[in-house]
This record gives structure tokens, C-alpha cells and sequence, in this order.
């Protein structure tokens, strides 16, 4: 089952993709439309890196998307990387995920593509519950260490992927800015056709490239066309 509501958290613990199934009741961050759509979005590579992979959700998507990468999905929290090995193992795609526990900033590696779905926000209350808190605020993983990790774990035709709230794209892109990069894909993401981008996905290289400006509405054909290889 599937739920396509935006930036709630479910009381679900189980969601059946049509290649997998994601159980989640170890995660402080369940499974989300920010997730299933930066899996469904982000380019890919032989060597592909998911940082903060919480249920395992990205990591299996590339899985899927790209038949021949390898997959390194790592995250901080026991729980997380507990949940996404269970998930993992149980999928057709075992072979070509590794789940580590691990944090970005001392990861090593080369990788074509690296995807996250990072911790957003900065200056709001934190969470009382200490696993949410982790997943949700930047203390342990600040926009500017997630640019200058991807910069040194990307190869020089790599591809950062991320999402983001929309208020805080421009500090995204900043960081990405100060430390080389540029930006190369952008996609406003709507939650109706007539409001304001609520999130925003982003991408970027080390070298200049043209910037390709997308936006997709929640439910919309674009949206059902990119994700239709996913939900049932």
C-alpha cells in the first residue's frame, strides 16, 4: 500500500512498491513522497552512494532504476541501517546493495551519482524524540559538510542529488556554490498546480553545465509517469 500525502508521517509499518516492500517501524523517518520522488528522479551510475538512507527506500529504487550499479547505502542511526538490511535482504536487489553504518563525513569511496534526502532543517524547535530529531535537523549533518562530502566522494563526472524544502534552497545552493559546484537539473515540486513549489529537487557537477528547470504537481501525469515503475 501507498499513500501519496505530503510530509506527513504514516502509521504504517509496511509499504508494498511494486519490486519491494519497505518496513519502517525502526525509522524515525517513514517512508515520504520526498523520498519516492528523489528515487524516482535522480540519475544514477555504475557506483551509486545513498546518503542517509534511512528504510532504504533510495537505495532500492536505484537498484531497480539501474540494473548494473552497485549500491552503497549508509546512515548514522543502528536502527535505520537495522531496518534497511532487513529491507534490502528481502528484495530482488540484495546483490547489488551494501548497507553500512557509516557517516557522510567519514565515508571513503568514489561514486558516479550520490542521492540524499538530507536532514533539513536549521533554525526550528527540535524533535523531543532523539531518533527524529537526529533524522530531521542538521546538527549531524550540516548542508555545508553534506557539499564538502559529496565533493570529495564524487568522481569528476559525478552527480549530486538532493531535496529540499523550498525555504531553504537557496542555503542548498550556496553551500553547493562555495565548495565548486554547479547546478545542473532543478525541479519544483507542487503539491497543487495553483500554490507555490513546496520542495524542490536539485542536482549538481563539478564542472559548468546548462541548468535543466522542471516542475511537477503532486498526482499530475508527470508525476504518475515518473513514478509510475514504483507504486501499485
Amino acid at each position: 500500500m501507498f499513500c501519496i500525502v505530503y510530509d506527513l508521517h504514516y502509521f504504517c509499518t509496511m509499504f508494498q512498491f511494486k519490486q519491494f516492500t519497505i518496513h519502517q517501524e525502526l525509522c524515525a523517518m517513514k517512508v515520504g513522497t520526498d523520498g519516492v520522488l528523489l528515487g524516482a528522479w535522480a540519475n544514477g551510475g555504475q557506483r551509486v552512494l545513498d546518503a542517509g538512507t534511512g528504510t532504504g527506500i533510495i537505495a532500492l529504487m536505484m537498484a531497480q532504476r539501474y540494473p548494473d550499479a552497485q549500491v552503497t547505502a549508509i546512515d548514522i542511526d543502528e536502527g535505520a541501517v537495522k531496518q534497511a538490511q532487513q529491507n534490502v535482504t528481502q528484495s530482488p536487489f540484495a546483490r547489488q546493495i551494501t548497507v553500512l553504518h557509516d557517516t557522510l563525513q567519514e565515508h571513503q569511496g568514489e561514486y558516479d551519482a550520490i542521492i540524499s534526502n538530507p536532514p533539513f532543517f536549521i533554525d526550528s524547535l527540535a524533535a523531543p524524540d532523539k531518533q527524529r530529531n537526529m533524522a530531521r535537523h542538521t546538527q549531524t549533518l550540516s548542508y555545508a559538510e553534506l557539499m564538502q562530502a559529496a565533493w570529495r566522494l564524487l568522481s569528476d563526472d559525478g552527480e549530486l542529488s538532493v531535496v529540499v524544502p523550498f525555504d531553504y534552497r537557496k542555503r542548498m545552493e550556496d553551500e553547493a556554490v562555495f565548495v565548486g559546484f554547479f547546478p545542473c537539473r532543478m525541479c519544483a515540486v507542487k503539491t497543487t498546480e495553483k500554490k507555490p513549489a513546496k520542495r524542490y529537487l536539485l542536482s549538481f557537477k563539478k564542472h559548468p553545465c546548462p541548468c535543466k528547470q522542471e516542475q511537477l504537481t503532486i498526482g499530475s501525469d508527470t508525476y504518475q509517469e515518473l513514478t509510475k515503475e514504483f507504486y501499485l
